[in-house]
């Protein structure tokens, strides 16, 4: 029996007082009782813009529901519910899990508060009762310790625990549909299969309904019974999981399937969405060969690099906290050294050491036999351009207020690089064509851009200081996967032109199989494991590594 039931949905959002966007066009599906449907897609698809009108979150004074559009909840129309009907209903027989949870949970009170106030406000229980079923809930997703985590504010919670206490609030008064939004797309491999296990194990145990939004089909085999493929606004395919996964009908489907690096293969260059639109199949790629040798000339090598922070504790006490441990390795010109592990790990204090973003606590970074730890800053100020970084966001790491021919002649200006402005804006040009975009993009501003082309940006931007070494710091890892692999084979297009040598951190381990000659894997600080990237997946030593490896969705 169907549960929730969105016909012929149509949703279009105000530009300007004359001029409309349809976001949703004609959108129809149905959500059977005490079962997963999957609704997935790229961003821009429609997906979680459908998703906020079954929750009747979107702002009436700039989004517009066709009124021939229908929502039903078991039998009952949700568009003409009026405020007070509608956040009675949402909050208490449907619950939403937010994909950031740091934006959803409020930073100013405590974890126990924030749920308590979902079951005084839909259940109207009392304050100790409340506290006692927030205990209750705290426990049931698997939080530690829930007695002392009751009271801590979410700042001071890892990803993972953010993540539960928004499942822990969406549950709280037991639900009949949880619609689940992004909720693992930022997390670790290994907080996202628990997280999944978690959703599944609760949907089992509740006889919940589940509409899981996502745009990573390899997510979707490991939870959905049933699968929903939208594109631009319209559904493109639909029906059982497995059907869907294994013989789409949809050549968009075709493309979102193969566009994800894969454990099993490592092509020449990685599929992308318009290779499959004109429904044939690309041809087959030549295997692109990884690996380091004892012929490599070594470009940097890291010594027992060490970094500490010294946090407050109480009033007057502090403690020392050891975020890398002695650290070594050697990254060859030409080749990727893919840094790997979970939240905390310490690979992106590793980056953000050897560029001097942060102060080393101890080692060295031998760079064309100077140290770059621990030269004068006056003398590093000539390597730092030989050294860059690409940051995870790249919208925030963009002067909003600068246009794109500002953001890429400011660094070549600091560092001398060309005689004159008129020089600088060809080369600035030219290099906006190398990673793919138009030379005419340098008169705009980063909003005008998508996520994938402001990531271009970010990487011309790098390109500009003509650097030997790249930091690729999570530089996919929150891309649809269809941008990810325009991304990825930009990197190894421009490794392949001009020797670059990368140090890949990331927590998607499909992806640095891909990108990476030689992997280290990282835990609490520490290097667990260092080897080549096929030995490694091939034959892992440490247990560690191990359950990385097998926290992977099955069809990566």
């Amino acid at each position: 029996m169907t549960l929730l039931d969105v016909r012929n949905l149509r949703i279009a959002f105000r530009v300007d007082r004359a001029t409309t966007a349809e976001a949703v066009k004609g959108v129809s599906f149905s959500v059977p009782r005490n079962a997963t449907v999957a609704l997935v897609g790229e961003s821009g698809s429609g997906k979680s813009v459908s998703s906020l009108a079954v929750m009747g979150l979107l702002d009436p004074a700039s989004a517009l529901i066709d009124a021939a559009s229908s929502i039903r909840f078991d039998g009952t129309e949700l568009l003409a519910l009026d405020g007070r009907q509608r956040r009675a209903l949402c909050g208490k027989d449907i619950a939403m899990i937010f994909q950031e949870p740091m934006s959803s949970l409020n930073p100013v009170f405590t974890v126990g508060a924030q749920i308590g106030e979902v079951l005084r406000l839909h259940m109207g229980m009392g304050k100790a009762a409340a506290r006692r079923r927030t205990l209750e809930l705290l426990e049931e997703v698997g939080i530690p310790d829930p007695a002392a985590k009751i009271d801590a504010y979410p700042s001071q919670l890892s990803g993972g625990q953010q993540q539960r206490v928004m499942i822990a609030m969406a549950i709280a008064c037991e639900p009949r549909l949880l619609i689940a939004d992004e909720p693992t797309t930022a997390l670790d491999v290994t907080i996202q299969k628990q997280i999944m296990e978690l959703i599944a194990r609760l949907q089992q145990r509740r006889a919940m309904s589940v509409l899981f939004i996502t745009h990573d089909l390899g997510l979707v085999a490991e939870i959905a019974d049933h699968v929903i493929v939208m594109r631009h606004g319209e559904v493109r395919e639909a029906g059982p999981a497995q059907q869907v996964l294994t013989q789409p009908a949809d050549a968009y489907t075709r493309a979102l399937l193969h566009c994800r690096p894969s454990l099993e293969a490592r092509p020449w260059r990685l599929p992308v969405i318009a290779d499959y639109l004109d429904g044939a199949a690309p041809p087959p790629q030549p295997e692109r060969q990884r690996g380091t040798s004892p012929d490599d000339q070594p470009l940097l090598e890291v010594r027992n690099l060490s970094k500490h922070f010294t946090v407050r504790q109480g009033w007057f006490g502090k403690r020392t906290f050891h975020a890398v441990k002695d650290v070594s390795f050697t990254l060859a010109r030409g080749k990727t050294l893919g840094v790997v592990g979970e939240s905390g790990s310490g690979k992106t204090t590793v980056g953000l050491t050897l560029l001097r973003l942060h102060q080393a606590s101890g080692g060295s970074a031998v760079f064309d036999g100077r140290d770059l730890l621990n030269m004068p800053a006056r003398e590093f100020q000539a390597y730092k351009r030989r050294i860059q970084i690409i940051f995870q966001n790249p919208y925030a790491s963009l002067n909003p207020r600068f246009t794109v021919g500002d953001i890429l002649l400011e660094p070549m200006r600091i560092h001398r690089i060309g005689a004159s402005d008129r020089e600088r804006m060809g080369m600035a040009q030219a290099l906006l064509e190398k990673v793919g975009l138009p030379a005419s993009a340098v008169s705009r501003y980063p909003h005008e851009f998508s996520d994938g082309q402001r990531q271009r940006i970010a990487i011309a931007r790098c390109l500009s200081l003509r650097p030997e070494i790249l930091v690729c710091d999570e530089s996919v890892s929150a891309l649809d996967v269809s941008v990810q692999a325009q991304v990825l084979n930009l990197l190894q297009d421009l490794q392949d032109e001009l020797g670059l040598s990368y140090i890949f951190i990331s927590h998607d381990l499909s992806v640095m199989k891909y990108m990476a000659d030689q992997v280290m894997v990282m835990h609490q600080g520490q290097v667990v494991e260092l080897a080549d990237a096929d030995e490694l997946y091939r034959n892992p030593q440490q247990p560690y590594t191990r359950a990385l490896l097998a926290a992977i969705p099955r069809s990566s």
